[in-house]
């Protein structure tokens, strides 16, 4: 096991510490001695649980991780964008995923108390493919929420326990056999708490109810609230279903997903704003993006040109 504390009120100290023990980071906070960072980090093979006390606000934006990584929010409020380009805030008692292991994202910490968890995507791959159920392959997540509160409490728990009674005990972290089964127990709780491309397969309720009308609730759902920070499970709820047998009726009458038909939506909604707006009145692309979502200007840009077959711009300022 290895262990890392790091303690500084320096800004340019902390954003140095942070690029060369996560990722690449750049920080926005006024002046270089802000506020006091607090971090320790204790790690496992394939895994990391960091505890940070950072008692400023601070911006990131952080490059590819290549991990999955789970946050725990203790006190204070993030804001991240980065799971399909859609904003979200984060309170006490959150525990989320931000962004898939290959793509960036961006945010903001707001004098928050809170843990990270990060792990090789590999794992879950390697614990999806001990149950019959799952489809081979790499896996990958599908949202950012858990599916239910008591999945959301569950991996809590897990986190935890993988921090206070394994890390956190010299004896244990010592024995080979108790750190991988940690390790495996905390993937199983990850694939268990959030929706994924392994464990979707639906049972036979599920596709009983993966029918068009459970399909129509959905969408009319979508539409109503495209504006809002929806989740699979809120989706869901909303049509009356579980997650895999709403999964199962986008896959089976639209060959797509709830997350990929939501930023589609989204994307028209933008399309709409940009060909109706007037550019003279200081409306800006970033700006009607942001409003749809899109949080990353240049991911904006390419989905746009790919869908429209011209950048976002020509449509603005060529009504």
């Amino acid at each position: 096991m290895d262990t890392l504390h790091f303690d500084s009120s320096d800004l340019e100290v902390t954003e140095d510490f942070l690029s060369r023990n996560y990722a690449r980071m750049r920080i926005g906070n006024g002046t270089p001695d802000a506020g006091r960072a607090r971090i320790r980090r204790d790690a496992m093979p394939g895994v990391t649980v960091d505890e940070l006390d950072l008692d400023f606000d601070m911006s990131y934006d952080v490059t590819p991780l290549q991990k999955i990584c789970l946050c725990l929010v203790h006190e204070g409020t993030i804001r991240d964008h980065g799971f399909g380009d859609v904003e979200d805030a984060f309170g006490p008692g959150d525990v989320v995923s931000f962004a898939p292991p290959e793509l960036p994202y961006q945010g903001r910490i707001c004098a928050a108390r809170y843990n990270i968890t990060m792990l090789d995507p590999e794992l879950l791959t390697r614990v999806a493919a001990i149950d019959p159920r799952a489809e081979p392959g790499p896996v990958k997540l599908l949202g950012h929420r858990p599916t239910s509160a008591s999945a959301a409490a569950y991996l809590r728990r897990t986190v935890n326990h993988v921090r206070d009674n394994v890390l956190g005990d010299p004896d244990m972290a010592a024995e080979p056999l108790v750190v991988s089964t940690a390790a495996q127990h905390l993937a199983a709780s990850v694939l268990a708490a959030f929706p994924n491309t392994a464990l979707i397969d639906p049972t036979g309720t599920d596709r009983h109810d993966a029918h068009s009308a459970t399909l129509r609730r959905a969408v009319a759902h979508i539409d109503e609230h495209a504006h809002e920070a929806l989740t699979v499970a809120e989706i869901a709820a909303a049509a009356h279903v579980t997650v895999r047998a709403l999964q199962y009726a986008f896959r089976r009458h639209l060959d797509t997903t709830p997350l990929a038909h939501l930023r589609r939506v989204r994307l028209e909604r933008a399309h709409a704003d940009l060909r109706d707006a007037d550019p003279t009145t200081g409306v800006t692309v970033t700006g009607i993006a942001a409003r749809w979502g899109f949080y990353h200007p240049g991911r904006f840009a390419t989905l746009y040109r790919d869908t429209y077959g011209r950048p976002p711009h020509h449509t603005l300022t060529n009504n």
